[in-house]
């Protein structure tokens, strides 16, 4: 399909979504990377006490507490 094609599509209101190709799809900024942090035995058992009581994993406590903490800075 030719670009002028797709816009015409895209300008009538028609669905386009099967004419993407999303496979290879990526959001800027939101690539994964991998990161080792050693912590003290103690944050890790909290760190689980944490997960456990609200019912996800150590890693999503992680992630989540960093990112609140980085928004704060930022705002």
């Amino acid at each position: 399909m030719k670009a002028k094609d797709f816009d015409r599509k895209f300008d009538n209101g028609e669905d386009v979504m099967a004419d993407l190709d999303l496979s290879a799809a990526r959001r800027p900024g939101q690539e994964v990377r991998r990161v080792n942090v050693d912590f003290p035995s103690w944050i890790v058992e909290s760190l689980d006490r944490e997960a456990r009581r609200l019912g996800v994993t150590r890693q999503y406590i992680i992630k989540v507490w960093i990112a609140e903490r980085l928004e704060r800075r930022v705002a």
